[in-house]
């Protein structure tokens, strides 16, 4: 606490929470594909067939709300702890831009700033390369504040919380309870290549899954095990993917969900929950992919299904990055603060270690890890 009583957000006098951004209107729409796949050879045409799923919902990605709904909580959260801690938004692929972000910090007198990102896990594509965007926008921003990012929450129980009870409404929607209910995990599938050097070297030899799939299977293990604590019944889980996309000749992880959902069928289930444990809210690869798509799928297979609500802007979520942040600053003053995790990994590092989740297309400077 600090004199006031209050608790001691410093050596930081902002928040930045980073996104990943998305079109807000239909004339968005490949302009914002664009700049998310740039340098990647994808054709314009291919864009434009994604592009559609956009369009299926006004050309608006629900992304920017989202955010702007959890800063909006984040403000008054920190008002009523009596944290005197403004909060920013910034994206990396749309507006609000992240260097037009920094621009306006530096311009309001911000010297020194924790970041949060709405990416809970390690890969290139989910962790580094919003590093690397931090390194971009304030080496073109003059008078940058101080940026360090904070840890991966994948394990924190402010995250886990709200999907374990996420997973026991969408059960309680099913006949009989969802008694017999297949617990589907679903994230963003990246490619394998990706997977495998996800997490620091050192880590990668140890366990040589790779970080990304190896936290995600913690998280899902951890969920399902609090669900089977609360209903007294085990349901059996998987970890499944979905939003694959690129070179279709290079390989990603697998299964994809809908693929999945065939299977099981064939198997005789009939019941099923989609827990999109990758994500923190209810972003396009939720809506589209899962809502729209999977749903569909599950409809023709004849599988009742439902799907299990994201964190989004759950009061234990909220207090979560406030925890974070204040977490952070006592580390930065030199103090030993608890580090809360639960499942079986513990609580990740404030710095991402030396070549953690190494950009596929060669070497980048990337701020907040060992080797910044």
């Amino acid at each position: 606490m600090n004199p006031a009583g209050h608790p001691d957000a410093t050596p930081y006098d902002a928040l930045l929470l980073l996104s990943f951004g998305g079109p807000e209107k239909p004339e968005d729409v490949v302009p914002f594909l664009e700049n998310v796949t740039r340098g990647r050879g994808i054709p314009r045409e291919r864009l434009e067939e994604v592009g559609q799923h956009y369009f299926l919902f006004g050309g608006r990605s629900p992304i920017n709300d989202q955010n702007r709904a959890l800063v909006a909580a984040l403000e008054k959260d920190f008002a009523d702890q009596g944290i005197d801690l403004p909060v920013y938004f910034g994206n990396r692929n749309w507006e609000p831009y992240l260097a037009d972000t920094l621009s306006a910090m530096a311009a309001d007198g911000v010297g020194r700033a924790a970041v949060f990102t709405t990416s809970a896990y390690s890969s290139w594509s989910s962790c580094r390369q919003y590093r690397e965007n931090l390194f971009d926008a304030v080496a073109q921003t003059p008078g940058a504040p101080r940026l360090d990012r904070l840890r991966q929450y994948y394990n924190h129980p402010g995250f886990i919380g709200p999907v374990v009870d996420g997973c026991l409404a969408a059960l309680g929607e099913l006949p009989e309870n969802g008694d017999t209910a297949r617990l589907v995990f679903v994230t963003h599938s990246i490619p394998t290549a990706m997977a495998e050097t996800s997490g620091a070297p050192e880590e990668a030899r140890a366990q040589p899954r790779g970080a990304y799939v190896r936290q995600h299977r913690s998280a899902a293990d951890e969920v399902a095990a609090r669900v089977r604590q609360a209903t007294g019944r085990a349901h059996r889980h998987d970890l499944v993917y979905c939003s694959r996309s690129g070179d279709p000749s290079t390989p990603w992880l697998e299964p994809d969900v809908n693929d999945h959902l065939t299977e099981l069928a064939s198997d005789g289930v009939s019941m099923v929950v989609l827990v999109p444990i990758g994500f923190v809210s209810d972003h396009m690869e939720v809506i589209y992919d899962l809502d729209t798509e999977a749903m569909a799928t599950a409809e023709r297979l004849g599988i009742t299904a439902v799907r299990a609500a994201t964190a989004g802007v759950d009061p234990r979520f909220v207090a979560m990055v406030r925890d974070l942040v204040l977490e952070r600053a006592a580390a930065e003053r030199g103090e030993q603060p608890t580090r809360p995790a639960v499942g079986s990994l513990g609580a990740g590092p404030d710095l991402c270690g030396a070549g953690c989740c190494p950009n596929p297309r060669g070497p980048r400077p990337a701020l907040c890890g060992a080797d910044s």
